[in-house]
């Protein structure tokens, strides 16, 4: 049995969902972050949906656009983390609030 793409954009729109709540609702910076990942997979979710609808010689191109994104996000994650590492180490507390007040 075939997944049809309307289940497949379904899915793509509640985990997107799920991943903009848990990063708006969340004080922790590892959830933020955590939440913010969660979207950006489920717009990946969404190209392949998508990609799936097209002939097969252009249907790659929605296949390959979530590569560079997966790959673009693993960056931004260890970029994200060591900022979080660097920042708790001055202010011991993973407390987005707290971060509100930086100055230069």
């Amino acid at each position: 049995m075939e997944l049809q793409p309307i289940f497949i954009q379904i899915l793509a729109l509640a985990i997107f969902s799920i991943g903009i709540m848990v990063a708006i609702s969340r004080r922790n910076i590892f959830f933020l972050l955590m939440g913010v990942e969660l979207a950006l997979n489920a717009v990946n979710l969404s190209f392949v949906g998508f990609a799936k609808t097209l002939p097969a010689d252009m249907s790659v191109a929605g296949q390959i656009v979530p590569l560079f994104a997966i790959a673009i996000a693993a960056a931004e994650a260890c970029v994200g983390f060591a900022m979080v590492i660097m920042i708790f180490r001055n202010r011991e507390s993973i407390d987005s609030d707290s971060y509100s007040s930086m100055k230069g």
